[in-house]
């Protein structure tokens, strides 16, 4: 028998949506030197994960291994500071941002932490560029979370990166719904679906889409 969604169930499953979200993002607390990196990257306008994003994030990490993280984008250090947690006490957190701001920012984040500098390698510069100079199969999990429209690009370099049994995760991978809508078909939607499907299609991933922040894509290396 065929079946059809009403409107209003629609409209409930949406509200349903929200309010698991919003309790999952409640169920977080952030120490004073998250929340501090948090306000700056306000103050200088750039995006942070959700506090719930970056807890999974440190999971990931954890879970992984974390000796060796690639993290493309820098920011203000929130989603460094989250994966740095989750991973060993002497893991090595790789960061590229094209803005060496954003980078000092983020290195008085992580030195508050307590972070030692042997445990960060901050490299301002393109990423695409930066990502064909790091080594094949090294890393245990590689966080994206850069402009969109370069999704594909650092989506084929992760994979390259990725040792066995390693992740990759692309951050604003639903674009606020956009992502999902048969209707948009922008500059910035057609590069998230291609890197969706460049991870869909690739038989060494087992990948899943997680309703977190602005949409998270994981996917683990065979």
């Amino acid at each position: 028998m065929a079946s059809t969604n009403h409107p209003s169930d629609q409209a409930t499953s949406s509200r349903q949506a929200d309010a698991i979200s919003a309790h999952a993002e409640a169920s977080i607390t952030e120490d004073v030197i998250l929340a501090a990196a948090r306000d700056r990257a306000d103050d200088i306008g750039v995006g942070a994960v959700t506090p719930a994003v970056g807890a999974l994030l440190s999971l990931l990490a954890k879970l992984s291994g974390g000796k060796a993280v690639v993290e493309v984008g820098t920011g203000a250090g929130v989603s460094g500071l989250w994966l740095l947690s989750g991973m060993s006490e002497d893991g090595v957190l790789t960061t590229i941002d094209i803005e060496p701001e954003h980078q000092r920012i983020a290195k008085q984040a992580f030195t508050e932490a307590g972070i030692g500098p042997s445990r960060m390698r901050l490299i301002s510069g393109r990423a695409q560029e930066v990502l064909t100079r790091l080594a094949d199969e090294s890393y245990e999990l590689v966080f994206i979370d850069a402009d969109p429209l370069d999704q594909p690009s650092y989506v084929v370099e992760a994979v390259r990166l990725l040792r066995p049994g390693g992740v990759v995760v692309v951050h604003r991978a639903a674009l606020g719904g956009r992502a999902g809508d048969p209707s948009a078909h922008d500059r910035e939607v057609t590069a998230v679906r291609e890197a969706a499907r460049l991870i869909a299609e690739d038989e060494r991933l087992t990948p899943a889409l997680i309703p977190l922040g602005d949409g998270l894509l994981a996917a683990v290396r065979d």
